[in-house]
C-alpha cells in the first residue's frame, strides 16, 4: 500500500513538468497556396511569391519545393530594382511566447537572400547570407535572445546596384523549433502537493 500511495505522490509531483512545443508563428516564407504571404511583412504590407519556376529570376534562384517559396516586393516576378545605388529591404516576422518560458526557447533553419541579407532577433544578429542559388543556403538559429510576449524576426537585405536593374527576394526554412510552457499556478500548487507528500512519506518510513 505505501509504494502505492508513494507512486501516487511521484505523479502528482510529474503533474507540474512541462514538454517541449514547437514555436507557433516560425513559418517558412510562400508556404500558402496564396500568391501572396501575409507572414512576411516588408514596410507593414505582405509579401509576394514567386509562382513561375520557369521565368526569371530563376535558375539563378534556388528552385521552389514544397517546403518553402521565394517572396518579392511585388507582384511582377523577376521586377528590377536598384538601377543606380543600392537598396535595403527588411522583412519582418512576428511570433509570441507569451505563457511560454523564453528562456527555454531554440530554432534552427536556414535562409538565402538577393543579393544578401543579415537576420536579426529582436535586434540581435542570428546569421548572415550572402547568395541566392542552390549552393548559398546559410545556417539560421538562436538559442537566446527570446523574450517574452512578442518577438521579432527580420531580414535586412541589401540589393546590389546594376544599371539594367536587379531582383531581390527572400527565401527562409525553419527545420525545427522548441519552447516549454510555463505552468499554470495551479501547476505549481499540485507539484508543491506532490513533493510535500512525497517528503511526509519518507519521513514516515524512516520513523
Amino acid at each position: 500500500m505505501n509504494r502505492l500511495i508513494f507512486a501516487a505522490a511521484l505523479g502528482l509531483a510529474a503533474t507540474g513538468t512541462t514538454q517541449a512545443a514547437a514555436i507557433h508563428g516560425l513559418v517558412n516564407t510562400g508556404v500558402d497556396a496564396s500568391l501572396v504571404d501575409s507572414n512576411y511583412q516588408l514596410n507593414g504590407k505582405a509579401s509576394f511569391v514567386t509562382a513561375n519556376d520557369a521565368a526569371f529570376p530563376f535558375p539563378h534562384w534556388s528552385a521552389n519545393t514544397a517546403t518553402s517559396r521565394w517572396i518579392m516586393p511585388t507582384a511582377l516576378q523577376g521586377e528590377s530594382f536598384n538601377h543606380t545605388s543600392p537598396g535595403t529591404y527588411t522583412w519582418h516576422l512576428g511570433f509570441d511566447l507569451s505563457g511560454f518560458d523564453a528562456a527555454s526557447a531554440s530554432f534552427s533553419g536556414r535562409f538565402a537572400a538577393d543579393n544578401r541579407a543579415t537576420a536579426y532577433l529582436n535586434g540581435h544578429a542570428i546569421g548572415l547570407t550572402g547568395g541566392f542559388g542552390e549552393n548559398d543556403w546559410r545556417q539560421l538559429s538562436a538559442a537566446s535572445y527570446f523574450v517574452a510576449g512578442l518577438n521579432s524576426l527580420d531580414f535586412v537585405i541589401t540589393n546590389d546596384a546594376y544599371g539594367a536593374g536587379n531582383p531581390t527576394g527572400l527565401r527562409v526554412e525553419f527545420l525545427s523549433s522548441q519552447v516549454t510552457a510555463v505552468p499554470e499556478p495551479e501547476a505549481y500548487a499540485m507539484l508543491l502537493a506532490g513533493l510535500l507528500l512525497v517528503g511526509a512519506l519518507a519521513r514516515r518510513r524512516k520513523a
